[in-house]
């Protein structure tokens, strides 16, 4: 498809408008100078939020009447994740930019499906992997860039939070519809993991469900195919919250104590106004400055990508290939052995 008309804001159509579109999307649109046209939602408390924060907005009432009757430039999916495949193949087909919110499907084979028919109709596509522009995961780049670490051979982080009392929301409640925090944190995590340290040869997983029927204690470890090691955690039952960031290399360490939105004990470590973490080896530490960067840059890159003939944002084989990895984790729960994630 042919880029669209440079200078202009980027359009967009927001299918779904609960706690995904209106606390995620809608607001990161608009820091980055988008216009929200369009929202599909049956909620009459939704509708009413999209009309008050969007003047002169088109609200419908299923995906079928917006494809009929508007054009936005991009169409940003949003709603439950177990209905990511029909809705994005729906506005591929119509010819639609997609943006699809962290997963792209279910499972693997959900993510092929909607990988494939972008392919086949031409129409653009990419996935909500906003961490991907979180601060602290650019200055880690950075520092791996710049060798400050050496070799890596550890990588951790961490996603936990005290949460004794669930919500009560579809996402801690749909069994087997993307509920639980394996493909809700999980796909964050993976993804994380492999944009800094390349594709995973091997999953080891725990995954339990402790206050909620679906998981929420998870733990994951991948061997990646050059060596390191990932560790990966989120939880909604973690009285005493684990440093945010570890990452362990032959020159040093990266410490990131704490998490914005799960305070925890290791807060006091925060090592002060614009610094990500500490830089450590032995005894000595050393503050990191936070590399520029926020999530509202990756519609910046959607705005440049459909409007200007930039790059693809988030390539959705990432995307398939995070789906392959939370697949196997969920075999290697069940074995209790090591699982390889299937190559396509």
């Amino acid at each position: 498809m042919a880029p669209r008309e440079a200078g202009r804001e980027l359009t967009a159509g927001l299918v779904g408008y609960g706690s995904a579109g209106r606390t995620f999307h809608a607001p990161l649109l608009l820091r980055a100078g988008c216009r929200v046209t369009d929202v599909v939602t049956t909620d009459p408390t939704r509708s009413a939020e999209a009309t008050s924060d969007w003047p002169g907005v088109r609200i419908h009432r299923d995906l079928a009447g917006l494809l009929g009757s508007a054009r936005p430039d991009v169409l940003v999916v949003a709603s439950p994740t177990g209905r990511h495949v029909e809705h994005a193949v729906a506005a591929l087909e119509a010819g639609i930019p997609v943006v699809v919110d962290k997963p792209l499907a279910l499972d693997l084979e959900g993510a092929v499906t909607v990988a494939r028919r972008a392919e086949a109709t031409g129409t653009p596509l990419t996935v909500f992997h906003n961490r991907r522009w979180d601060p602290e995961q650019l200055t880690l780049r950075r520092l791996l860039a710049e060798g400050a670490l050496g070799t890596v051979h550890r990588f951790e982080r961490r996603w936990e939070r005290w949460r004794p009392v669930p919500k009560n929301r579809w996402r801690e409640n749909a069994v087997g519809e993307g509920g639980g925090l394996l493909l809700d944190l999980g796909p964050h995590l993976v993804d994380a993991a492999m944009q800094l340290f390349g594709p995973v040869t091997g999953v080891r997983a725990e995954l339990r469900a402790l206050t909620t029927p679906t998981e929420d204690d998870v733990f994951l470890a991948l061997e990646h195919a050059g060596g390191t090691i990932s560790h990966l955690w989120a939880g909604s039952l973690v009285g005493a919250p684990g440093p945010r960031t570890r990452v362990l290399g032959s020159a040093g360490a990266l410490l990131v104590p704490g998490h914005d939105d799960a305070p925890g004990p290791f807060d006091a470590l925060d090592p002060g106004e614009g610094m990500a973490g500490w830089l450590v080896r032995g005894p000595e530490a050393t503050p990191v400055p936070t590399a520029p960067g926020e999530h509202a840059d990756f519609y910046r890159a959607v705005a440049r990508w459909l409007l200007e003939g930039g790059d693809v944002p988030v390539d959705p084989w990432d995307a398939v290939a995070t789906a392959a990895v939370l697949d196997a984790a969920r075999r290697s729960a069940h074995t209790g052995a090591l699982e390889i994630p299937q190559q396509l």
